[in-house]
């Protein structure tokens, strides 16, 4: 089934342009469901389990599926990444929404997608006859997609009806959104928040410190007094980035000192190009690396950068006055050319949280769920976590992740990911190490190893066609002993006219790894081969770092070029 939208575009030379996009439609999409008669039982890709078990749901205690909405991808994504947590639905709107929304996250999403053991499944919905929904007039988009995904879940439970009549399969659909969740309901689609599902599950209640605090009014400290100054709209903010009232620059915490920060501006000018902020509410919820607003400060207001160490110990909300103290211990009287520019954060751009690596400070208020995480990285604040298992966490390296910063809260809040294992373990703190370094070392997916060569592999006619046989050289490599990752190599000759001829020889990996597929995509994010003591992390899989590309005594490669020095 084709279905064609046209409309007219303005083009800038002022002539008018007709757009005709087209949109298939299908009937053979599969559901994902193993056994479904509806829709002949064949599925390409991971599926989902015909009869799924756990997790026991008190809410809904017969085999079900989970058909997330977009928000729960997006902000609850440490929660679906959890082994508890499968047979899942990924729509195929939901996860444009996500790409077009947050790479990392979208990435996160597609590798969990391709974890057979999780059994998540992605529906083309909006190709599916059934399935796909037009955009009414006067409706946006976001309530369009929602239909859409509500659609999607309706038809999903009436689908599954017809597999079979005594293990009735249900579709929970599980979204944050109040009015999209009444819709569902009044629709007959089973619908619980996140939150609700996640308590459901009885048999999995480490699950509960994995969500993260969408609400910040929900997860303000009781009676607390307001600290901060409200960030302003991104409109009131470009607005005044425009005008020159604001600058847009990367807020850059300091080490030494969590009372101090700068930012640097963006643009081509010298002017002001290194701003400071000294103080708590300048500093105003920013955290290390975000892009931000600022606004400069009255010339008699600026300050010099101060020399003083001062580190975080953990004040209590109340405990302003001490605060206070400790910022006017940064304002000694200096000499006039050593004022800086200094400004004060007006509003947060774009956030560039990411999971944080620490440990957990228990709270010393006995049977307390609320506890200080210190991060490994003195650039970010500590962050305020709920979980029921802090004796347990206590003592370990984990990562926590931000969910947000309300206006009366000393510090951001957030929920735990992952503990990692033991502090001073060699294993844990190499992988801190990697992780707050942001070095890609998780294990290659299937999709990458899928471009190796078959093995047993040798060199053909047809790769030694149109290059030149150098295996009459005696050529040697500058690795140490025992090393296998050969990729470069040298040899050294006379020649008849009393000269010495040097070469370089170089691997190739280039005839292993075409542009563009799975396996040059993450090559290329990889970027380098990282050295630890007692290992190394692969630029790539080990089948060519240390075989077919390692230039091995004895036994034939391809090489790239040959660089001769005479």
């Amino acid at each position: 089934m084709l279905k064609s939208k046209t409309f007219l575009k303005k083009t800038r030379a002022g002539g008018v342009m007709k757009i005709v996009r087209e949109h298939y439609l299908r009937d053979d999409i599969g559901c994902g469901a193993p056994g479904c008669a509806a829709c002949g039982g064949a599925h390409e890709g991971p599926v989902l389990e015909p009869q799924p078990l756990d997790p026991a749901s008190s809410l809904c205690p017969q085999p079900h599926y989970l058909l997330p909405d977009t928000n729960v991808l997006l902000h609850q994504i440490d929660v679906l990444e959890d082994p508890a947590i499968r047979n899942v639905i990924v729509l195929q709107t939901v996860l444009q929404e996500v790409r077009n929304r947050s790479a990392p996250v979208y990435k996160r999403i597609r590798d969990v997608t391709n974890n057979l053991e999780k059994h998540f499944y992605t529906f083309t919905n909006e190709h599916h006859r059934e399935t796909y929904v037009e955009q009414n007039q006067g409706e946006n988009s976001n309530d369009r997609n929602d239909r859409a995904i509500r659609v999607a879940a309706k038809w999903y439970n009436e689908h599954l009806k017809k597999m079979s009549a005594e293990n009735q399969l249900q579709v929970i659909f599980i979204t944050n959104d109040k009015k999209n969740k009444e819709k569902a309901i009044e629709e007959g689609i089973p619908a619980f928040t996140c939150e609700e599902y996640v308590k459901s599950l009885t048999a999995n209640p480490e699950l509960i410190d994995r969500l993260a605090c969408l609400s910040e009014e929900g997860n303000e400290i009781e009676s607390g007094k307001i600290i901060f100054l409200e960030h302003l709209p991104l409109s009131k903010l470009q607005q005044g980035i425009k005008s020159g009232t604001y600058l847009q620059g990367t807020f850059r915490a300091s080490r030494e000192n969590y009372l101090e920060a700068t930012v640097w501006v963006h643009g081509d000018t010298e002017e002001n190009k290194e701003i400071i902020l000294q103080g708590l509410k300048n500093l105003n919820r920013a955290i290390h690396e975000d892009i931000v607003a600022v606004e400069l400060l009255p010339k008699n207001q600026w300050v010099a950068p101060s020399s003083v160490v001062l580190h975080d110990e953990g004040q209590n909300e109340d405990d302003v006055e001490k605060e206070e103290e400790r910022e006017r211990i940064l304002k000694t009287v200096v000499n006039e050319k050593m004022l800086k520019p200094t400004g004060r954060v007006v509003g947060i751009i774009k956030r560039n949280w990411r999971p944080y690596c620490g440990m957990l400070s228990k709270s010393d208020i006995k049977e307390s769920r609320r506890h200080l995480f210190t991060p490994a990285d003195k650039r970010i604040p500590r962050i305020r976590i709920e979980t029921r298992q802090a004796s347990t966490l206590e003592g370990q390296r984990i990562i926590v992740a931000i969910d947000g910063w309300p206006r009366n809260s000393r510090y951001p809040n957030g929920h735990f990911v992952k503990n990692l294992g033991e502090v001073g373990d060699k294993e844990t703190e190499t992988e801190v190490l990697l992780l707050e370094h942001d070095v890609p070392h998780q294990p290659f997916s299937q999709a990458v190893l899928s471009f190796l060569p078959k093995m047993p592999w040798s060199i053909t006619e047809k790769d030694m066609k149109n290059r030149e046989d150098l295996r009459h050289l005696c050529v040697c490599s500058v690795d140490p002993p025992g090393c296998t990752d050969i990729d470069d190599a040298l040899h050294c000759r006379e020649l008849e006219n009393g000269n010495l001829e040097v070469g370089v020889h170089i691997a190739d990996v280039s005839h292993f790894i075409r542009p563009g597929n799975a396996l040059d995509q993450e090559s290329a994010r990889r970027g380098t081969t990282v050295y630890l003591c007692e290992k190394r992390i692969d630029m790539v899989p080990e089948l060519l770092s240390s075989n077919l590309c390692s230039l091995r005594c004895n036994v034939d490669r391809l090489l790239l070029r040959m660089l001769k020095l005479r």
